[in-house]
């Protein structure tokens, strides 16, 4: 697998506080790679390092295969369109102004594209109309068609969502999704809303104070919380006998606790097992959350 992003022990230390300890994380090419932490957690200081705004005390990363200590890392660099914290705007521009005044930063030769990119991100008929009478979903949009000057191939996104209303988060989802999916654009999104994050990632990574706890695909996160029927028996391996015969899918939890993906008729599962001399304690549906999964990797509250 191609990887635009790869970390390994990443320390960040400001005097008496480690931001990060010894972080190593994998971001798939073409991915929607969802950056799960409590705030706090080192989320920020992640993208802060990888953006060139500060510098690791330790460790090291790679961007587009350029290790950070290399001189060709600025020209990677290039390639990476971000929004740390808040959208970097000029409040008292216009969304076309603020996109002309970024090329010109950039020391792009033309305002060639500008159109499409409001086109893009929704802001197209703002007109005359100046970034400070945006509501919030419109300037962090404005702050997104910022980043995507210059055509980056990836798209690092802080916590994009905090704040808006339900319509603005509506709207941002579907643009980052729209520049996955059309313009190929991989996506970096840190977030503390998981069931937002649900909604979007591919991949998913979790951090907890300055570590990353579990690396994952969707699939993988999806089967971790897919729902299933929890039952407890006096002897598993007759029960793993007996739903071998069944044709169910299974998981052995430990000496007398089995997950069973499926509905099976609780009667003939009953009575094939006390052919078995197994006896049936208790069923009951169960169901993790990934709210709940996230508390189990990390062992606290996923929005605090």
């Amino acid at each position: 697998m191609e990887y635009v992003l790869k970390t390994k022990e990443l320390c960040k230390d400001y005097k008496n506080f480690k931001a990060l300890q010894g972080l190593t994380m994998n971001v798939p090419k073409g991915s929607i790679y969802g950056f799960v932490g409590k705030n706090g957690a080192g989320k920020t200081t992640l993208i802060r390092l990888v953006c060139g705004l500060q510098l690791p005390t330790s460790g090291e990363f790679e961007l587009y295969g350029v290790k950070n200590t290399d001189r060709a890392v600025s020209k990677s660099r290039r390639r990476m369109g971000a929004v740390i914290e808040t959208p970097s705007i000029y409040l008292d521009m216009t969304a076309e102004d603020n996109l002309k005044q970024q090329y010109r930063i950039l020391g792009l030769p033309s305002f060639d594209g500008i159109s499409e990119l409001l086109r893009l991100v929704g802001l197209e008929d703002t007109g005359k109309k100046k970034a400070k009478n945006f509501s919030l979903g419109m300037r962090q949009r404005l702050g997104i068609a910022v980043a995507l000057c210059g055509s980056p191939d990836l798209l690092v996104l802080d916590e994009p969502i905090n704040g808006l209303d339900p319509q603005g988060i509506v709207e941002i989802r579907e643009l980052i999704l729209k520049l996955n999916r059309e313009q190929k654009i991989t996506v970096l999104i840190s977030s503390h809303i998981l069931d937002e994050l649900s909604r979007l990632a591919t991949h998913y990574g979790f951090i907890d104070s300055g570590r990353i706890v579990r690396e994952m695909s969707t699939e993988e996160l999806e089967a971790a919380c897919r729902k299933c029927m929890r039952i407890t028996v006096t002897d598993t391996a007759a029960l793993a006998r007996v739903l071998d015969g069944m044709g169910l899918e299974y998981s052995m939890i430990d000496d007398t606790h089995a997950d069973i993906y499926a509905k099976p008729n609780i009667t003939q599962l009953t009575l094939a097992l006390a052919n078995e001399g197994c006896e049936v304690q208790s069923v009951e549906e169960h169901d993790e959350s990934l709210e709940s999964f996230y508390i189990s990797l990390v062992g606290g509250g996923a929005n605090d």
